[in-house]
């Protein structure tokens, strides 16, 4: 039953949006599907960074330290404005050609690991939530680990139907450049909105 309970609030969580999924929308929309994937692939390795580092312990110091908290909050906060603000200002090189901004799988990987890495709030989230559902009676760090590869491999898989979805929405017809540019605001704006809730995010005492 624990384990079904994980299970659902973990969907949940996966379908909330996040940075992640915002950014995988904005590579697909400016650098088509293969980027889409790509940035997929980038944002998994990232959470498997916290999944890792919840696991042995660093989120905790992360949570306990204010310097470490800060410091980590604001370089995140302000690599995700500086993302967004990259993105919208691709808005008007959109044309029907959805690969019109394509930057390559390569960055599209690599920035998809920073932007989950340097998510603060993912790192305490583990922190919080997975030892909710683990058993006192079975190795911890085995548990974590596979609790947080779990929760990695269910955004992955909304991020990649995300993906196909906003591909799929740009190419159908003659109105996809209006739509490809609609869904780079709107994955622009909400990596600002997040980068900047970020940055105003307290540490709880």
């Amino acid at each position: 039953m624990t384990f079904i309970s994980f299970l659902f609030a973990a969907c949940l969580l996966a379908i909330t949006p996040g940075p992640g999924l915002a950014y995988v929308v904005a590579r697909t929309v400016n650098g088509g599907r293969q980027e889409g994937l790509a940035s997929c692939l980038g944002t998994s390795l990232g959470g498997m960074v916290h999944v890792l580092a919840s696991s042995l312990g660093l989120s905790l110091i992360i949570a306990e330290s204010a310097m470490a908290f800060n410091l980590l909050k604001y370089i995140g906060a302000a690599y995700l404005v500086y993302l967004g603000i990259r993105i919208l200002r691709r808005d008007e090189q959109l044309d029907v050609t959805p690969t019109n901004g394509s930057q390559g799988c390569s960055r599209a990987f690599t920035e998809g690991i920073v932007v989950e890495s340097l998510n603060v709030k993912t790192a305490l989230f583990f922190l919080a939530f997975l030892p909710q559902f683990v058993s006192p009676n079975e190795p911890l760090i085995a548990q974590l680990v596979l609790l947080g590869c779990i929760c990695v491999m269910l955004n992955t898989l909304v991020d990649i139907a995300a993906v196909f979805a906003a591909h799929r929405l740009i190419k159908s017809d003659l109105a996809r450049t209006a739509r490809a540019r609609l869904l780079n605001r709107l994955s622009g704006v909400t990596i600002i909105g997040i980068g900047t809730f970020l940055a105003l995010t307290r540490r709880e005492t």
